[in-house]
């Protein structure tokens, strides 16, 4: 199948500037990454279509080849569906760790810097991954706050080299093939192409000797634990950054950071909105039609008494000042809402429905509602039948 136009990947013009790509390219990557298109099984292939079309367009030599041959420029010696100059080798993939990884938009989705992240000429050090945790907690732990121990697998400097990938933590080697540098260059026809230097893979340093703890990575899998903050008030939503908490670098780069998601569960007696909590209570029919008081539960674990006015229908609410959820950012709290359920007995023995029965006789004026609903459904009739 024909490759598309570069710039149809991307959305943009074809007169489009630098920063323009830069801009259409990000939206795409943040579009189409896989970590956000899990049911899209075509998102992969789509992501480093992007990523390919960014890789030529970005570099002003290989921008004016294209805009002059197309796709016929880098034919014959780039590889069938290579990228041209190797740049940002390989898609999405590439870190370790089972909680969602992201690459190089992971500062567009978070608004963060990520350093170290893709293009052709890398250090020998980078940093490494932004890691994902989802953490779900109660209602409960949400209005009062906790600490939270979490274990999360993911990647640590190797201690036998320090982290440095070479045994003993020897000093890596300058590449000889690229002399440090990453990349090399060769000749196609008029034009010079620039690639991943393939000794080092664009490290721009080797290891003569491997630690044989890590493999030369300088860092190893391990699961860590770790306590958590948990302010409260939080909701669903809510991101909780620690800085330095993620994927180790590789080779003595930087680690990542962690970011912990948190998931509120539902409450079986309250429903949250905001900083707001409902609560539906069930009253029976004559503490509706009499009056009287009720308790309440609220979620600090306590009780509070509710005086139902008389005549009290369905629907109804009433509001108890301050004891609904902490805001997250502030001193104040929400309010708590009680709805009032107004049940119809059931299973009744003869005596109670010959008691109801003599009330329904006695109650012509007692139910306003019903009187009003009942008259106009006599007019409209009539004027059906005039």
């Amino acid at each position: 199948m024909a490759k598309r136009d570069y710039y149809d990947v991307l959305g943009a013009s074809k007169g489009a500037s630098a920063d323009e790509l830069k801009k259409a390219y990000r939206r795409k990557a943040k579009e189409l990454h896989p970590d956000r298109n899990k049911d899209n099984p075509d998102a992969e292939a789509q992501f480093k279509e992007v990523n390919e079309a960014y890789d030529c367009l970005k570099d002003a030599e290989k921008k004016a080849a294209y805009d002059r041959f197309g796709h016929a420029a880098f034919e014959g010696g780039m590889g069938g569906g290579g990228r041209p100059g190797g740049g940002m080798g390989g898609g999405f993939g590439g870190h370790d760790g089972g909680f969602g990884s992201f690459s190089d938009i992971f500062d567009d989705l978070f608004g963060g810097g990520m350093g170290g992240g893709g293009g052709g000429g890398r250090s020998r050090a980078t940093r490494g991954a932004d890691l994902r945790y989802n953490l779900r907690i109660s209602l409960e732990d949400a209005f009062t706050g906790m600490q939270k121990t979490i274990k999360v697998p993911t990647s640590v400097s190797c201690t036998s080299c320090d982290g440095s990938g070479a045994e003993g933590g020897a000093e890596p080697q300058t590449c000889p093939t690229c002399s440090g540098i990453g990349k090399v260059r060769a000749q196609q026809g008029f034009f010079t192409v620039e690639r991943t230097c393939p000794t080092c893979s664009g490290l721009g340093q080797i290891i003569q000797n491997p630690c044989k703890g890590c493999g030369g990575q300088g860092r190893v899998q391990k699961d860590r634990s770790l306590s958590v903050n948990i302010p409260k008030g939080v909701e669903t939503g809510t991101r909780i950054r620690l800085a330095g908490e993620g994927e180790a670098g590789m080779r003595g780069g930087p680690s990542g950071d962690l970011y912990i998601f948190i998931e509120v569960a539902a409450h079986d007696i309250f429903e949250r909105e905001d900083a707001d909590l409902f609560c539906r209570v069930p009253v029976s029919m004559t503490t509706a039609a009499l009056g009287g008081d009720i308790e309440v539960p609220t979620i600090d674990g306590g009780r509070s008494r509710v005086k139902i006015p008389g005549g009290s229908q369905s629907g109804r609410q009433m509001r108890l000042r301050g004891k609904g959820m902490p805001a997250l950012r502030g001193n104040h709290s929400g309010d708590m809402f009680i709805e009032l359920a107004v049940e119809t007995p059931v299973n009744l023995t003869a005596r109670q429905k010959e008691l109801l029965q003599e009330f329904e006789e006695l109650s012509e004026d007692n139910n306003p509602e019903s009187s009003s609903f009942f008259s106009s459904v006599k007019s409209f009739w009539d004027s059906m039948k005039g």
